[in-house]
């Protein structure tokens, strides 16, 4: 039987949060095994360009990234939200390793072709550093990976960090039984919105094309699925969506999704 290996996307409202950060880092230490997280920090981003007088373009909650933006975004999650995680996890007893996906050659990309909307340096990803990921883990060393891809020819590339999650439960399922975590504000799916305890527990393929006509699952909930079913299907044992309570055993109030 594989062990364990628990990768967690944290959303960036945690990020920004003092208070919220230090809550799930704590949670996220006291998980048994090896771990991976993943963060992103979008807003924290927008708001150092604004400082700089350098204007933020989104199209469809998708950043487009100029060459500024790579620049804004390095500085930001390869840098202060990057290292400030490391040093707090490190404060927690947890040896905590930050990485772009440039180190080690751990997360390799493509720029994304132009279709209808050209998104600049936005990286789609070619293939995850298993054999990296897998040494660290063995040394117990706790990999914190920001948003960031390469393409292999020095061009570092702005990646979505849920995909990025997704793609390491992928690689990483052929040497451990994977389980992905999507922490985010809200305590999982919920059937209405304005109600933060109405949870969908349990969602399959069945359930999830019902939620989606129903139109329970929409906007920024469509690719946080996508993606969550992608892992899935590639051999990843288990995903779940919600708060910081979710990596409490004890907790049941969250969203599994199953194929």
């Amino acid at each position: 039987m594989k062990q364990k290996l628990s990768i967690v996307k944290i959303g960036g409202n945690v990020i920004e949060d003092e208070n919220a950060l230090d809550v799930f880092l704590s949670a996220f230490s006291r998980l048994d095994g090896p771990k991976i997280l993943v963060h992103g920090g979008g807003k924290l981003a927008t708001q150092l360009a604004t400082r700089l007088g350098i204007p933020s373009n989104v199209i469809d909650g998708r950043r487009i990234t100029d060459k500024e933006t790579v620049d804004i975004i390095t500085m930001v999650y390869g840098g202060l939200a990057n290292k400030k995680i490391v040093a707090q996890l490190q404060a927690k007893g947890i040896n905590a390793f930050g990485l772009s996906g440039a180190d080690g050659n751990s997360i390799q990309a493509h720029k994304r072709p132009v279709k209808e909307i050209d998104y600049g340096f936005v990286g789609d990803i070619d293939g995850v550093n298993s054999e990296l990921l897998t040494n660290l883990l063995s040394l117990k060393i706790t990999p914190i990976f920001c948003a960031i891809s390469h393409d292999g020819n020095g061009q570092l590339l702005n990646t979505n960090a849920d995909t990025i999650a997704s793609e390491i439960s992928i690689a990483m399922a052929s040497h451990y039984g994977t389980t992905l975590y999507y922490c985010f504000e809200k305590k999982g799916v919920l059937l209405d919105i304005k109600d933060d305890n109405s949870v969908v527990k349990q969602i399959n393929t069945t359930k999830y094309n019902e939620l989606l006509s129903a139109g329970v699952i929409a906007d920024g909930m469509l690719p946080k699925l996508h993606n969550c079913f992608h892992a899935l299907e590639n051999d990843v044992k288990k995903v779940c969506l919600g708060d910081v309570t979710m990596l409490d055993e004890n907790t049941e109030l969250f969203t599994t999704l199953t194929l």
